[in-house]
């Protein structure tokens, strides 16, 4: 019996209707940019995995130090305990990211990283004994599938099952030249019951690779910070090179008071999360009075083997070969959009670092409901090749260790895709 019909004896899969979808790909073993099925296909993962494998499967240097760090400590409580990896992992990630940023707070995955920050926020007013319980957010915005997640996220069908027991959010247009003044407004009129403004900074990922320009949000950021609401920047797809900087908030020249990590910052070895703030924030929660805690936490918080494989990834990030590579994509990725401009089956094409995102042409408006994305996601597997469309909008978003050969053959395909489809 293959893996895939095991599999489907016993698995639900996310983002699945598993009535009418293809049967799972088995996978086996990955290697760099590929991984390699049952039968011994080989794939190439343009999408990294969904987006947190930056460095490549099965790295050596990262399973070196996971198994030493299983031979030492595999786990142990983080309440009333720490651990080297967890300290050292703090220390290092505060070293890089912007500098007002001084206290680490470890979770489990990108949605739980975004929860602690909401918390944060919310608790923040409510110890100092104001009802600030408001929060602003981008519309198409999105930060996770958990409940406080959700709620800042665009109202969709993937939240209609629960918008009746989601809190109220204030949804804002992306900024631009023609709308910053009205946005601005916007947020003075909310000052006196908002707590945060939350956004993912410079590009709207699953909101289909929506990318806008760091100048408007640093007068976003700005603007908040002078009517003394707090802002929170989503780095969990952003962060660790994917904008062609180390961290998106890092085209900016305003810093956010609170940040949130996943993805890549394990090299997409495992699930860790981490939500940084400012000391003043941090400064909020302390107090003789217990009622005053952040009553958050995960039994896997800062677990030892998730903060050895986050500090081999941070030694293969900051090797100057990855940034190399990380612009070498970008050059490819900026030839290939050039390329694209005139073809009349590609409505749009965005970029921004090492994502490349092409709007497909139908006839209608964006969709994530698009029908085209079934058959451009089954003829790219068929190619040997990830692509998950967000709808009619593909993007790529390959690992940093992609070969020029690999890119290649993805970009060629593409363009086959448009005479064929």
């Amino acid at each position: 019996m293959t893996l895939s019909e095991r599999d489907l004896k016993v698995i639900w899969h996310p983002y699945t209707q598993m009535q009418t979808a293809a049967p799972p790909v088995g996978i086996v073993r990955g290697e760099g940019a590929c991984l390699y099925d049952e039968e011994g296909k080989c794939y190439i993962d343009a999408v990294s995995s969904w987006w947190v494998n930056i460095h490549g499967h099965a790295h050596p240097y990262i399973a070196t130090k996971v198994a030493e760090q299983l031979q030492k400590l595999e786990h142990v409580i983080f309440a009333g305990f720490t651990h080297e990896p967890a300290i050292e992992l703090a220390e290092r990630l505060l070293k890089i990211i912007p500098d007002n940023q001084s206290k680490v707070f470890y979770s489990d995955n990108g949605s739980t990283a975004v929860e602690v920050a909401i918390k944060m926020c919310l608790q923040y007013w409510y110890n100092r004994g104001e009802q600030r319980t408001k929060i602003i957010a981008f519309k198409n915005a999105y930060h996770g599938d958990t409940f406080g997640a959700m709620a800042v996220s665009a109202r969709s069908a993937f939240t209609n099952a629960f918008e009746k027991l989601l809190f109220e959010v204030e949804f804002i247009d992306l900024p631009n030249q023609d709308n910053l003044e009205e946005l601005k407004a916007q947020i003075t009129a909310l000052k006196n019951e908002t707590a945060c403004f939350i956004f993912e900074p410079l590009v709207l990922g699953s909101g289909g690779m929506l990318i806008y320009e760091a100048a408007y949000l640093d007068e976003l950021v700005a603007h908040c910070r002078t009517e003394s609401i707090f802002t929170v920047a989503d780095e969990v797809f952003t962060g660790f090179g994917r904008t062609g900087k180390a961290f998106a908030c890092d085209h900016l020249t305003q810093q956010p008071d609170i940040m949130c990590f996943s993805k890549g910052l394990t090299g997409g070895t495992m699930a860790l999360g981490v939500t940084t703030c400012t000391q003043y924030i941090y400064d909020a929660f302390l107090s003789d009075d217990r009622l005053k805690t952040l009553f958050h936490g995960h039994s896997f918080t800062a677990n030892p083997i998730a903060c050895a494989a986050a500090l081999a990834s941070m030694d293969l990030f900051v090797d100057p070969s990855t940034a190399q590579n990380i612009q070498l994509i970008t050059k490819s990725h900026q030839q290939f959009a050039l390329q694209l401009q005139g073809n009349k089956g590609i409505k749009t094409v965005r970029q921004i670092g090492t994502i490349l995102a092409m709007e497909w042409e139908t006839g209608s408006q964006t969709s994530y409901f698009s029908n085209l994305r079934d058959t451009l996601y089954q003829y790219f597997l068929n190619a040997g090749i990830i692509l998950r469309p967000l709808g009619n909008v593909v993007y790529i978003l390959p690992p940093y260790c992609i070969t020029d050969e690999q890119l290649n053959y993805i970009y060629i395909t593409i363009l086959q895709a448009l005479q064929t489809i």
